[in-house]
């Protein structure tokens, strides 16, 4: 389990430094072009830090894991990794295609990273 995470955290890592470099550089002008653009930008760049920021969580959840085998150091890496897609991909999609509706998902992906960081907790306190 503890190789899945770390890979998880490496693949989330650099598909979030693609995906925010992606959106600084060849999306700029999509942006610029967008009655809304400045709140485009803004989408992108919380999908980015939010994603790139769960990419060393899942690998937190890895050291966790090698350290007790514990069901909550993969019940959060996997809700970490769940709720990156739900979170970040809703608010990508919604930065490229506008279609706003797609936020009413985004709290989902937020609730499964909350899951994730209680799950840290336990596992830690259970340690």
């Amino acid at each position: 389990m503890e190789r899945v995470l770390l890979i998880l955290a490496g693949v989330y890592g650099f598909v979030g430094v693609a995906l925010g470099a992606f959106g600084a550089h060849a999306l700029r002008p999509v942006f610029d072009r967008a009655i809304d653009a400045a709140k485009r930008a803004e989408w992108w760049h919380t999908a980015t830090q939010y994603h790139l920021v769960h990419a060393l969580a899942i690998g937190l959840a890895a050291w966790l894991f090698s350290r007790s085998q514990s069901t909550a150091a993969t019940v959060a890496g996997f809700a970490f990794a769940a709720g990156v897609l739900l979170f970040s991909g809703t608010l990508y999609t919604m930065a490229v295609t506008g279609i706003r509706w797609l936020g009413a998902i985004t709290p989902i992906g937020g609730l499964l990273l909350l899951v994730g960081w209680a799950a840290v907790i336990f596992a830690a306190a259970k340690k």
